[in-house]
Protein backbone atom coordinates (compact mmCIF):
# COMPACT_ATOMS: atom_id res chain seq x y z
CA UNK A 1 0.00 0.00 0.00
CA UNK A 2 1.38 3.35 -0.98
CA UNK A 3 1.52 5.66 1.99
CA UNK A 4 2.10 9.56 3.20
CA UNK A 5 3.45 10.48 5.65
CA UNK A 6 2.91 13.80 8.08
CA UNK A 7 5.30 15.18 10.92
CA UNK A 8 4.28 18.38 12.65
CA UNK A 9 5.95 20.15 15.30
CA UNK A 10 3.88 21.49 17.54
CA UNK A 11 4.14 23.48 20.62
CA UNK A 12 3.35 20.68 23.28
CA UNK A 13 4.31 17.70 21.24
CA UNK A 14 4.79 16.26 17.99
CA UNK A 15 2.40 14.78 15.23
CA UNK A 16 2.77 12.21 13.01
CA UNK A 17 0.15 10.79 10.32
CA UNK A 18 0.04 8.16 8.01
CA UNK A 19 -2.31 8.19 5.11
CA UNK A 20 -3.01 6.55 2.18
CA UNK A 21 -3.27 8.11 -1.22
CA UNK A 22 -6.98 8.67 -0.91
CA UNK A 23 -6.63 10.62 2.25
CA UNK A 24 -7.60 8.28 4.90
CA UNK A 25 -6.01 7.63 7.87
CA UNK A 26 -3.98 4.50 8.42
CA UNK A 27 -2.30 5.63 11.62
CA UNK A 28 -1.70 7.92 13.96
CA UNK A 29 0.89 8.98 17.09
CA UNK A 30 1.83 12.03 19.02
CA UNK A 31 4.77 12.10 21.62
CA UNK A 32 4.84 14.92 24.45
CA UNK A 33 7.99 17.49 25.23
CA UNK A 34 8.20 20.10 27.75
CA UNK A 35 8.26 23.83 27.18
CA UNK A 36 11.20 25.89 29.27
CA UNK A 37 10.71 29.08 31.04
CA UNK A 38 13.89 30.74 32.81
CA UNK A 39 12.23 33.96 32.79
CA UNK A 40 8.89 35.36 33.15
CA UNK A 41 7.48 35.70 29.92
CA UNK A 42 9.99 33.44 28.04
CA UNK A 43 9.38 30.31 26.28
CA UNK A 44 12.17 28.09 24.74
CA UNK A 45 12.45 24.18 24.00
CA UNK A 46 14.83 21.79 23.43
CA UNK A 47 15.37 20.52 19.53
CA UNK A 48 16.32 17.37 20.22
CA UNK A 49 13.06 16.74 21.81
CA UNK A 50 11.38 17.13 18.23
CA UNK A 51 13.89 14.66 16.37
CA UNK A 52 13.03 12.18 19.59
CA UNK A 53 9.44 12.89 19.19
CA UNK A 54 9.46 12.43 15.45
CA UNK A 55 11.71 9.67 16.05
CA UNK A 56 8.99 7.80 17.98
CA UNK A 57 5.90 8.79 16.40
CA UNK A 58 7.27 7.55 13.04
CA UNK A 59 8.51 4.19 14.60
CA UNK A 60 4.61 3.78 15.98
CA UNK A 61 3.11 4.58 12.60
CA UNK A 62 5.30 2.43 11.20
CA UNK A 63 4.42 -0.59 13.37
CA UNK A 64 0.72 -0.27 12.77
CA UNK A 65 1.09 0.21 8.31
CA UNK A 66 1.49 -3.59 7.49
CA UNK A 67 4.38 -3.30 5.53
CA UNK A 68 2.99 0.04 3.40
CA UNK A 69 5.74 1.83 1.22
CA UNK A 70 6.03 5.31 2.39
CA UNK A 71 6.06 7.85 -0.75
CA UNK A 72 7.05 11.12 0.42
CA UNK A 73 7.39 13.19 3.37
CA UNK A 74 5.26 16.31 4.73
CA UNK A 75 6.56 18.80 7.54
CA UNK A 76 4.97 20.75 9.46
CA UNK A 77 5.37 23.15 12.94
CA UNK A 78 4.79 25.87 15.24
CA UNK A 79 6.16 28.87 13.31
CA UNK A 80 8.85 32.17 14.33
CA UNK A 81 11.07 29.64 16.78
CA UNK A 82 14.70 29.98 16.32
CA UNK A 83 17.46 27.54 16.16
CA UNK A 84 20.73 28.45 16.02
CA UNK A 85 23.30 26.52 14.54
CA UNK A 86 27.03 26.20 14.47
CA UNK A 87 29.16 25.14 11.56
CA UNK A 88 29.03 21.52 13.10
CA UNK A 89 25.25 21.64 12.40
CA UNK A 90 24.90 21.43 16.06
CA UNK A 91 22.16 23.36 18.24
CA UNK A 92 23.66 26.27 20.16
CA UNK A 93 21.19 27.04 22.63
CA UNK A 94 17.55 25.83 23.27
CA UNK A 95 14.97 27.11 20.56
CA UNK A 96 13.49 30.62 21.17
CA UNK A 97 9.49 29.79 20.81
CA UNK A 98 6.92 31.93 19.11
CA UNK A 99 5.15 32.74 22.53
CA UNK A 100 8.23 34.20 24.29
CA UNK A 101 7.72 38.00 24.58
CA UNK A 102 11.76 38.81 25.93
CA UNK A 103 12.38 40.79 22.59
CA UNK A 104 10.01 44.39 22.50
CA UNK A 105 13.34 46.42 22.45
CA UNK A 106 14.40 44.36 19.39
CA UNK A 107 10.88 45.58 18.04
CA UNK A 108 11.69 48.94 17.98
CA UNK A 109 15.45 48.84 16.92
CA UNK A 110 13.79 46.23 13.57
CA UNK A 111 11.17 49.32 12.65
CA UNK A 112 13.58 51.69 13.54
CA UNK A 113 16.70 50.20 11.08
CA UNK A 114 13.68 49.91 8.92
CA UNK A 115 12.70 53.32 8.10
CA UNK A 116 9.32 53.54 10.68
CA UNK A 117 6.49 50.91 10.80
CA UNK A 118 4.60 52.17 6.85
CA UNK A 119 8.21 51.25 5.57
CA UNK A 120 8.44 48.15 7.55
CA UNK A 121 5.07 47.16 6.41
CA UNK A 122 5.76 47.32 2.73
CA UNK A 123 9.10 45.46 2.94
CA UNK A 124 7.52 42.50 4.48
CA UNK A 125 3.94 42.82 4.75
CA UNK A 126 4.01 42.61 8.49
CA UNK A 127 4.62 44.70 11.83
CA UNK A 128 7.61 43.87 13.92
CA UNK A 129 6.48 41.54 16.80
CA UNK A 130 7.54 39.51 19.74
CA UNK A 131 6.68 36.17 18.38
CA UNK A 132 8.59 36.57 15.24
CA UNK A 133 12.26 35.24 14.28
CA UNK A 134 14.04 38.53 13.34
CA UNK A 135 13.79 39.94 16.67
CA UNK A 136 14.98 36.68 18.60
CA UNK A 137 18.14 36.90 16.02
CA UNK A 138 18.64 40.33 16.93
CA UNK A 139 18.50 39.51 20.68
CA UNK A 140 20.78 36.52 20.68
CA UNK A 141 22.66 38.79 18.65
CA UNK A 142 22.89 41.79 21.77
CA UNK A 143 22.92 39.36 24.69
CA UNK A 144 25.03 36.07 23.55
CA UNK A 145 27.38 37.58 21.37
CA UNK A 146 29.86 34.35 21.98
CA UNK A 147 27.39 32.39 20.66
CA UNK A 148 26.34 34.62 18.20
CA UNK A 149 30.20 34.64 16.58
CA UNK A 150 29.46 30.70 16.47
CA UNK A 151 25.95 30.96 14.54
CA UNK A 152 26.34 29.74 10.73
CA UNK A 153 22.40 28.75 10.38
CA UNK A 154 18.80 29.98 11.82
CA UNK A 155 16.22 27.24 11.42
CA UNK A 156 12.30 27.39 12.35
CA UNK A 157 11.29 24.11 14.12
CA UNK A 158 10.51 22.13 11.34
CA UNK A 159 13.21 22.87 9.28
CA UNK A 160 15.65 22.05 11.94
CA UNK A 161 14.26 18.30 11.41
CA UNK A 162 14.23 18.35 8.15
CA UNK A 163 18.10 19.04 8.42
CA UNK A 164 18.25 16.17 10.78
CA UNK A 165 16.44 14.50 8.22
CA UNK A 166 18.03 15.25 4.99
CA UNK A 167 21.26 17.61 5.86
CA UNK A 168 19.33 19.88 3.86
CA UNK A 169 19.10 23.54 4.72
CA UNK A 170 15.72 24.62 3.62
CA UNK A 171 12.22 26.34 4.32
CA UNK A 172 8.78 27.35 3.07
CA UNK A 173 7.17 30.16 2.05
CA UNK A 174 4.47 30.12 4.23
CA UNK A 175 6.96 29.45 7.71
CA UNK A 176 9.32 31.39 6.08
CA UNK A 177 6.74 34.71 6.40
CA UNK A 178 6.70 34.05 9.88
CA UNK A 179 10.45 35.61 10.07
CA UNK A 180 9.70 39.02 9.42
CA UNK A 181 12.59 38.51 6.69
CA UNK A 182 10.33 37.60 4.10
CA UNK A 183 9.71 39.86 0.89
CA UNK A 184 6.01 38.21 1.33
CA UNK A 185 4.85 39.78 -2.12
CA UNK A 186 8.12 37.80 -3.82
CA UNK A 187 7.98 35.07 -2.02
CA UNK A 188 11.67 36.13 -1.31
CA UNK A 189 14.26 37.13 1.58
CA UNK A 190 14.23 40.65 1.70
CA UNK A 191 17.84 41.49 1.22
CA UNK A 192 16.81 45.22 2.06
CA UNK A 193 15.65 44.68 5.50
CA UNK A 194 18.68 41.84 5.76
CA UNK A 195 21.03 44.33 4.73
CA UNK A 196 19.88 47.14 7.34
CA UNK A 197 19.45 44.52 9.91
CA UNK A 198 22.76 43.46 9.24
CA UNK A 199 21.89 39.81 9.22
CA UNK A 200 24.00 37.64 6.00
CA UNK A 201 21.40 36.19 4.02
CA UNK A 202 23.35 32.88 4.80
CA UNK A 203 22.27 32.57 7.71
CA UNK A 204 18.70 31.75 6.30
CA UNK A 205 17.64 28.84 4.58
CA UNK A 206 16.58 28.13 0.35
CA UNK A 207 12.86 28.89 0.36
CA UNK A 208 10.65 26.40 -1.73
CA UNK A 209 7.13 26.51 -2.31
CA UNK A 210 5.04 23.95 0.09
CA UNK A 211 4.79 20.92 -1.97
CA UNK A 212 8.04 21.20 -3.75
CA UNK A 213 10.60 18.75 -2.79
CA UNK A 214 13.17 20.08 -0.80
CA UNK A 215 15.74 16.73 -0.62
CA UNK A 216 15.71 13.05 0.44
CA UNK A 217 16.08 10.89 3.49
CA UNK A 218 19.86 10.55 4.24
CA UNK A 219 20.81 7.20 5.48
CA UNK A 220 21.25 8.97 9.18
CA UNK A 221 17.89 9.92 9.08
CA UNK A 222 16.29 6.67 7.53
CA UNK A 223 18.02 4.88 10.32
CA UNK A 224 16.31 7.50 12.63
CA UNK A 225 13.01 7.20 11.52
CA UNK A 226 13.15 3.52 10.56
CA UNK A 227 12.19 4.18 7.09
CA UNK A 228 14.18 3.81 3.59
CA UNK A 229 16.68 6.50 2.40
CA UNK A 230 16.23 8.47 -0.24
CA UNK A 231 12.06 8.95 0.54
CA UNK A 232 11.46 12.65 -1.08
CA UNK A 233 10.29 15.70 1.36
CA UNK A 234 8.40 17.92 0.96
CA UNK A 235 8.96 21.83 2.27
CA UNK A 236 5.82 21.69 3.80
CA UNK A 237 4.13 24.35 6.06
CA UNK A 238 4.27 26.12 8.55
CA UNK A 239 1.54 24.85 11.25
CA UNK A 240 -1.58 27.07 10.17
CA UNK A 241 -0.92 27.40 6.61
CA UNK A 242 -0.46 22.97 6.87
CA UNK A 243 -3.56 22.79 8.52
CA UNK A 244 -5.11 25.50 6.39
CA UNK A 245 -4.86 22.68 3.47
CA UNK A 246 -6.09 19.51 5.68
CA UNK A 247 -8.88 22.07 6.46
CA UNK A 248 -9.75 22.51 2.80
CA UNK A 249 -9.24 26.59 3.41
CA UNK A 250 -7.66 26.99 0.04
CA UNK A 251 -9.53 29.15 -1.93
CA UNK A 252 -11.43 32.44 -1.59
CA UNK A 253 -14.34 33.10 0.44
CA UNK A 254 -13.25 30.07 3.18
CA UNK A 255 -12.28 31.12 6.65
CA UNK A 256 -11.56 28.70 9.17
CA UNK A 257 -11.44 29.83 12.91
CA UNK A 258 -8.93 27.19 14.78
CA UNK A 259 -9.30 27.15 18.79
CA UNK A 260 -6.36 25.19 20.17
CA UNK A 261 -3.75 26.38 22.60
CA UNK A 262 -3.44 29.55 20.68
CA UNK A 263 -6.54 31.21 18.08
CA UNK A 264 -6.50 31.41 14.72
CA UNK A 265 -8.85 33.14 12.17
CA UNK A 266 -7.12 31.95 8.59
CA UNK A 267 -8.30 33.21 5.27
CA UNK A 268 -7.02 32.37 2.08
CA UNK A 269 -6.15 35.32 -0.44
CA UNK A 270 -5.48 35.27 -4.02
CA UNK A 271 -3.86 38.23 -4.02
CA UNK A 272 -1.66 39.87 -1.39
CA UNK A 273 -3.83 41.66 0.99
CA UNK A 274 -2.90 43.73 3.73
CA UNK A 275 -4.01 45.41 6.69
CA UNK A 276 -2.50 49.48 6.70
CA UNK A 277 -2.28 49.62 10.19
CA UNK A 278 -0.80 45.56 10.35
CA UNK A 279 -3.04 44.37 12.88
CA UNK A 280 -3.43 40.87 11.33
CA UNK A 281 -0.33 38.83 9.42
CA UNK A 282 -0.49 38.21 5.74
CA UNK A 283 1.41 35.46 4.85
CA UNK A 284 2.33 33.24 1.68
CA UNK A 285 0.08 30.09 2.13
CA UNK A 286 0.76 26.68 1.24
CA UNK A 287 -1.18 27.29 -2.34
CA UNK A 288 2.04 27.92 -4.71
CA UNK A 289 1.93 31.43 -5.72
CA UNK A 290 -1.38 32.52 -3.05
CA UNK A 291 -1.66 34.19 0.20
CA UNK A 292 -3.72 34.56 3.67
CA UNK A 293 -4.52 36.87 5.62
CA UNK A 294 -4.38 35.89 9.65
CA UNK A 295 -5.19 36.80 12.93
CA UNK A 296 -3.57 34.89 16.16
CA UNK A 297 -4.95 34.70 19.79
CA UNK A 298 -2.01 33.73 21.90
CA UNK A 299 -4.04 32.31 24.72
CA UNK A 300 -6.60 30.59 23.32
CA UNK A 301 -7.42 27.68 24.08
CA UNK A 302 -4.85 28.06 26.60
CA UNK A 303 -6.85 30.42 28.87
CA UNK A 304 -9.15 27.93 29.51
CA UNK A 305 -6.89 25.31 30.28
CA UNK A 306 -5.15 27.62 32.74
CA UNK A 307 -8.69 28.09 34.27
CA UNK A 308 -8.83 24.12 34.55
CA UNK A 309 -5.50 23.89 35.84
CA UNK A 310 -5.69 26.27 38.13
CA UNK A 311 -9.43 26.75 39.47
CA UNK A 312 -10.86 23.38 38.67
CA UNK A 313 -9.23 20.72 41.03
CA UNK A 314 -12.99 19.28 42.60
CA UNK A 315 -14.11 19.04 38.92
CA UNK A 316 -10.63 17.18 37.48
CA UNK A 317 -11.10 14.62 40.53
CA UNK A 318 -15.18 14.38 40.07
CA UNK A 319 -14.32 14.09 35.65
CA UNK A 320 -11.56 11.34 36.77
CA UNK A 321 -14.18 9.69 39.08
CA UNK A 322 -16.31 9.83 36.15
CA UNK A 323 -14.32 8.67 33.75
CA UNK A 324 -15.03 11.71 31.71
CA UNK A 325 -12.96 14.73 30.21
CA UNK A 326 -13.25 17.58 32.54
CA UNK A 327 -13.72 19.87 29.84
CA UNK A 328 -16.77 18.43 29.33
CA UNK A 329 -17.92 19.31 33.12
CA UNK A 330 -16.31 22.70 32.30
CA UNK A 331 -18.47 23.26 29.45
CA UNK A 332 -21.20 21.98 31.30
CA UNK A 333 -21.19 24.93 33.91
CA UNK A 334 -20.42 27.48 30.88
CA UNK A 335 -23.81 26.00 29.73
CA UNK A 336 -25.95 26.58 32.42
CA UNK A 337 -24.54 30.26 33.16
CA UNK A 338 -26.44 33.10 31.04
CA UNK A 339 -25.45 35.08 28.08
CA UNK A 340 -23.08 37.29 29.04
CA UNK A 341 -22.02 36.03 32.13
CA UNK A 342 -23.91 38.32 34.21
CA UNK A 343 -22.04 41.21 33.65
CA UNK A 344 -18.40 39.28 34.05
CA UNK A 345 -15.56 40.05 31.47
CA UNK A 346 -12.69 38.20 31.16
CA UNK A 347 -10.08 39.19 28.98
CA UNK A 348 -7.61 36.09 27.57
CA UNK A 349 -4.22 37.80 27.63
CA UNK A 350 -2.41 35.60 29.65
CA UNK A 351 0.77 35.87 27.42
CA UNK A 352 0.27 39.14 26.08
CA UNK A 353 -1.60 39.79 22.80
CA UNK A 354 -1.09 39.53 18.93
CA UNK A 355 -4.40 40.56 17.32
CA UNK A 356 -5.20 43.19 17.21
CA UNK A 357 -3.02 44.61 19.99
CA UNK A 358 0.36 43.37 19.20
CA UNK A 359 1.02 44.08 23.27
CA UNK A 360 3.32 41.56 24.75
CA UNK A 361 2.34 43.54 28.49
CA UNK A 362 -1.08 42.72 27.68
CA UNK A 363 -2.68 40.44 30.39
CA UNK A 364 -5.48 38.32 31.32
CA UNK A 365 -7.70 39.14 33.82
CA UNK A 366 -11.04 39.37 35.16
CA UNK A 367 -13.31 42.40 34.96
CA UNK A 368 -16.72 42.90 36.76
CA UNK A 369 -15.98 39.96 39.37
CA UNK A 370 -18.88 40.24 42.37
CA UNK A 371 -20.36 37.96 45.22
CA UNK A 372 -22.72 36.92 43.24
CA UNK A 373 -20.94 35.09 40.47
CA UNK A 374 -20.36 31.31 40.60
CA UNK A 375 -18.52 28.68 38.97
CA UNK A 376 -20.58 28.50 35.86
CA UNK A 377 -19.87 32.27 35.46
CA UNK A 378 -16.64 32.08 35.52
CA UNK A 379 -16.41 29.21 32.75
CA UNK A 380 -18.75 30.91 30.44
CA UNK A 381 -16.67 33.88 30.85
CA UNK A 382 -13.51 32.54 29.95
CA UNK A 383 -15.01 30.92 26.46
CA UNK A 384 -17.15 34.38 25.60
CA UNK A 385 -13.74 36.40 26.14
CA UNK A 386 -11.71 33.92 24.26
CA UNK A 387 -14.43 34.05 21.00
CA UNK A 388 -15.20 38.02 21.29
CA UNK A 389 -11.07 38.00 20.95
CA UNK A 390 -11.27 35.96 17.85
CA UNK A 391 -14.05 38.14 16.37
CA UNK A 392 -11.98 40.60 16.80
CA UNK A 393 -9.56 38.97 13.97
CA UNK A 394 -12.67 37.80 11.93
CA UNK A 395 -14.32 42.12 12.00
CA UNK A 396 -10.46 43.28 10.86
CA UNK A 397 -10.56 40.23 7.92
CA UNK A 398 -14.30 41.96 6.47
CA UNK A 399 -12.93 45.30 7.20
CA UNK A 400 -10.26 44.54 4.64
CA UNK A 401 -12.55 43.17 2.03
CA UNK A 402 -11.93 39.41 2.46
CA UNK A 403 -14.73 37.90 2.06
CA UNK A 404 -15.62 35.35 4.17
CA UNK A 405 -18.54 33.37 2.71
CA UNK A 406 -17.90 29.97 5.13
CA UNK A 407 -16.77 29.60 8.51
CA UNK A 408 -15.21 26.67 9.23
CA UNK A 409 -14.50 25.61 12.75
CA UNK A 410 -11.22 23.68 13.50
CA UNK A 411 -9.36 22.70 16.32
CA UNK A 412 -10.27 21.19 20.02
CA UNK A 413 -12.95 24.07 20.26
CA UNK A 414 -14.88 22.85 16.93
CA UNK A 415 -15.75 19.37 18.95
CA UNK A 416 -17.87 20.82 21.29
CA UNK A 417 -21.38 22.17 20.11
CA UNK A 418 -22.00 24.46 23.07
CA UNK A 419 -18.54 26.23 22.23
CA UNK A 420 -19.67 25.97 17.91
CA UNK A 421 -22.68 27.47 19.31
CA UNK A 422 -21.34 30.12 21.04
CA UNK A 423 -18.89 31.11 18.40
CA UNK A 424 -21.88 31.16 15.88
CA UNK A 425 -23.25 33.53 17.87
CA UNK A 426 -20.81 35.45 18.55
CA UNK A 427 -19.94 36.13 14.87
CA UNK A 428 -23.20 36.61 13.74
CA UNK A 429 -22.44 33.87 11.02
CA UNK A 430 -22.75 30.09 10.39
CA UNK A 431 -19.92 27.89 10.95
CA UNK A 432 -19.38 24.50 10.01
CA UNK A 433 -17.63 21.52 10.81
CA UNK A 434 -15.43 19.15 8.60
CA UNK A 435 -14.74 15.41 8.08
CA UNK A 436 -10.95 16.36 9.19
CA UNK A 437 -9.87 17.11 12.34
CA UNK A 438 -6.60 15.98 12.59
CA UNK A 439 -4.78 19.06 11.79
CA UNK A 440 -1.42 20.31 10.69
CA UNK A 441 -0.26 16.49 10.41
CA UNK A 442 -2.81 16.26 7.97
CA UNK A 443 -2.14 18.96 5.68
CA UNK A 444 1.68 17.98 5.88
CA UNK A 445 0.73 14.73 4.03
CA UNK A 446 -1.24 15.74 1.77
CA UNK A 447 1.51 18.02 0.64
CA UNK A 448 3.71 15.29 0.75
CA UNK A 449 0.82 13.55 -1.69
CA UNK A 450 1.19 16.38 -3.95
CA UNK A 451 4.91 16.38 -4.24
CA UNK A 452 5.11 12.75 -5.10
CA UNK A 453 2.89 13.00 -7.60
CA UNK A 454 -0.29 11.79 -6.20
CA UNK A 455 -2.48 14.90 -6.68
CA UNK A 456 -2.12 17.65 -9.42
CA UNK A 457 -2.06 20.50 -7.25
CA UNK A 458 -2.62 21.14 -3.51
CA UNK A 459 -6.27 22.57 -4.42
CA UNK A 460 -6.97 19.17 -5.83
CA UNK A 461 -5.45 17.27 -3.31
CA UNK A 462 -7.63 19.46 -0.40
CA UNK A 463 -10.76 18.80 -2.56
CA UNK A 464 -10.67 14.71 -2.73
CA UNK A 465 -10.49 14.40 0.79
CA UNK A 466 -12.24 17.24 2.71
CA UNK A 467 -15.79 17.62 3.02
CA UNK A 468 -18.01 19.88 4.66
CA UNK A 469 -20.48 18.67 7.79
CA UNK A 470 -23.54 20.36 9.51
CA UNK A 471 -23.82 24.24 9.78
CA UNK A 472 -24.37 25.89 13.20
CA UNK A 473 -26.43 28.77 12.83
CA UNK A 474 -26.34 31.96 15.19
CA UNK A 475 -29.80 31.96 17.24
CA UNK A 476 -31.02 35.60 16.66
CA UNK A 477 -31.65 36.30 20.08
CA UNK A 478 -28.28 35.54 21.60
CA UNK A 479 -26.47 37.25 18.63
CA UNK A 480 -28.06 40.50 19.41
CA UNK A 481 -27.28 40.51 23.05
CA UNK A 482 -23.42 39.01 22.04
CA UNK A 483 -23.88 42.24 19.76
CA UNK A 484 -24.05 44.65 22.22
CA UNK A 485 -21.75 43.35 24.50
CA UNK A 486 -18.57 42.78 22.16
CA UNK A 487 -18.10 46.78 22.16
CA UNK A 488 -17.66 46.58 26.03
CA UNK A 489 -15.15 43.99 25.95
CA UNK A 490 -12.91 45.73 23.30
CA UNK A 491 -12.81 48.93 25.23
CA UNK A 492 -11.61 47.09 28.40
CA UNK A 493 -8.53 46.75 26.85
CA UNK A 494 -8.17 50.47 25.85
CA UNK A 495 -8.70 51.12 29.28
CA UNK A 496 -6.24 48.82 30.48
CA UNK A 497 -3.37 49.15 28.17
CA UNK A 498 -1.12 51.96 30.42
CA UNK A 499 -1.73 50.15 33.27
CA UNK A 500 -0.38 46.71 31.21
CA UNK A 501 2.67 48.97 30.45
CA UNK A 502 3.18 50.29 34.11
CA UNK A 503 3.05 46.74 35.32
CA UNK A 504 5.36 45.40 33.04
CA UNK A 505 7.87 47.93 34.57
CA UNK A 506 6.88 46.72 37.90
CA UNK A 507 7.04 43.04 37.37
CA UNK A 508 10.84 43.90 35.48
CA UNK A 509 11.79 45.73 38.21
CA UNK A 510 10.91 42.96 40.80
CA UNK A 511 12.75 40.44 38.66
CA UNK A 512 15.95 42.27 38.66
CA UNK A 513 15.55 42.96 42.65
Amino acid sequence: MALLLGIDIGTSGAKTLLIDTRGRVVASASAEYPCLAPRPAWSEQEPRHWVDAARKTVRAVMRRAAGGRVLAVGLSGQMHGAVFLDAAGDVLRPAILWNDQRTAAECDEITRLAGGRRRLLRMVANPALTGFTAPKILWVRRHEPRLWDRTVKVLLPKDYLRYRLTGEFATDASDASGTLLLDVRRRAWCRPLLSRLQIDPDLMPRCYESPEVTGVLSAAGARLLGLEPGIPVVAGGGDNAAGAVGNGVVRRGVVSASLGTSGVVFAHADAMETDPEGRVHTFCTAVPGKWHVMGVVLAAGGSLQWYRNVLCEAQAAEARRRRVDPYDLITADAAAAPVGSHGLYFLPYLTGERTPHADPNARGCWVGLSNMHRRGELARSVMEGITYAMRDSLEIIRGMGVPVKEIRATGGGARSAFWRQMQADVYGQAVCTINAAEGPAYGAALLAGVGAGVWADVPEASDAVVRVGAATRPDRRRAAAYNRRYPQFQALYRSLRDDFARMAVLELDAHGA
